[in-house]
């Protein structure tokens, strides 16, 4: 009997990191396990739609004198705006976030990557003092307009 005390803890501690892990506000191993499940599911589709965005611009990019794609989704608060380039973009950064400062968008967070390709990923949100708010759609024409400036400025050097 003793034996089983340790499994049983151990067993519980998992489910309970298990729980954390996937925000899951259950108590019984059933539903702790079903939220997993269902959270598993949605990393899923979120990798799956990562892969096709990439694709598209790698196959966008190509088709369009490597022009950057940008994607922008509506968060709860903001927005998560990706731009991906087959080919690297020296000085591409600077123009968005020109762009992001003039429409008051502020960066909460950032990656960007600008090796072999040009990847940036931002997570941005309305500056509480506009009135009104904006959508994706006017973030990506925003970015879209910041792009096009730039690949005119860099066509002219």
């Amino acid at each position: 009997m003793a034996s089983k005390e340790p499994k049983r803890a151990a067993l519980h501690q998992k489910l309970q990191l298990l729980r954390s892990i996937t925000n899951s506000h259950a108590l019984d191993k059933t539903s702790i396990i079903l939220d997993a499940t269902k959270y598993i599911e949605e990393l899923k589709q979120k990798v799956e739609k990562l892969n096709q965005d990439i694709a598209t611009a790698e196959t966008t990019s190509k088709n369009q004198n490597h022009m950057p794609m940008v994607t922008v989704e509506t968060l709860e608060k903001g927005f998560l705006i990706n731009v991906y380039s087959a080919k690297s973009c020296p000085g591409l950064l600077v123009p968005i976030l020109e762009a992001f400062e003039e429409m008051g968008l502020d960066v909460k967070e950032a990656r960007v990557s600008c090796s072999d390709t040009f990847r940036f990923q931002a997570v941005g949100g309305e500056e509480e003092e506009e009135g009104d708010s904006m959508d994706a759609e006017a973030v990506t024409q925003a970015v879209g307009r910041a792009i096009e400036n730039w690949r005119e400025s860099t066509s002219q050097q």
